[in-house]
C-alpha cells in the first residue's frame, strides 16, 4: 500500500514539474546543452536582436525577455562572430548549468551525465502534444527558413569544369542548421 501511495505521488509531481519548467528547460530534455543555446540564438534571431548571416551573428538590439541563458548569448557576440564560436562559449556556461538544475532535481534527467530519464520523455512528450513548445526547442534550428543565397551564374567557369562534377543536390537527407555548412 505504501509503495503505490509512494508511485502516485511520484507521478504527480513529474506532471506538475511540466507547468514549472521554461522552453529552456524543454530544450535540455529535447537535445542536451547544444540544443538549448541553440534555441536561444534562434528566439534572439526571431525578436530581432541577433542577425544572422550565413555563418556569422551579429548583435542589434538588447535582450528583452532577460533570460540569463540569452544573456549569454548576447555577452558572447558583442560583434560579428561565427555561431558555433558562440554555441561552444555558451554551452558550457553557468546559466546553462542553472537550466539543468531543475530537471535533475524533479527526476527528469540523470544526476551524472544529465541524461533524458523515462520520466522526463514523458513530459516532453506530452508538452509536444499540447503543442505549447516552439518548433525550434523540439527540432532545433533546422526549423529555421532558408533564406535565398547570391544568384549564381548558370555558366561555370574553367576551372569548376576542370575540378568535376558538382556535389548532390542539396536537400537530400536531414536539413543542417543553417551556420553548420
Amino acid at each position: 500500500m505504501g509503495e503505490a501511495m509512494a508511485r502516485s505521488w511520484r507521478r504527480r509531481t513529474a506532471a506538475q514539474s511540466g507547468a514549472a519548467l521554461d522552453r529552456y528547460a524543454y530544450a535540455f530534455l529535447a537535445g542536451g546543452r547544444q540544443r538549448v543555446v541553440e534555441s536561444a540564438v534562434v528566439a534572439l534571431t526571431e525578436q530581432g536582436v541577433l542577425i544572422l548571416r550565413a555563418t556569422r551573428l551579429r548583435a542589434t538590439g538588447e535582450v528583452r525577455s532577460g533570460h540569463a541563458v540569452e544573456e549569454a548569448v548576447m555577452a558572447a557576440c558583442p560583434r560579428s562572430r561565427r555561431v558555433q564560436e558562440v554555441i561552444d562559449g555558451v554551452v558550457c556556461s553557468p546559466s546553462v548549468d542553472d537550466i539543468a538544475r531543475r530537471p535533475v532535481r524533479l527526476g527528469l534527467l540523470s544526476r551524472r551525465r544529465q541524461r533524458v530519464t523515462r520520466r522526463g520523455r514523458r513530459l516532453l512528450v506530452a508538452a509536444v502534444a499540447e503543442g505549447g513548445l516552439p518548433a525550434y526547442v523540439r527540432q532545433g534550428p533546422a526549423t529555421l527558413p532558408i533564406r535565398p543565397g547570391p544568384a549564381r551564374s548558370a555558366h561555370r567557369s574553367s576551372d569548376a569544369r576542370r575540378r568535376g562534377p558538382r556535389s548532390p543536390v542539396h536537400g537530400t537527407g536531414p536539413r543542417r542548421p543553417p551556420w553548420r555548412t
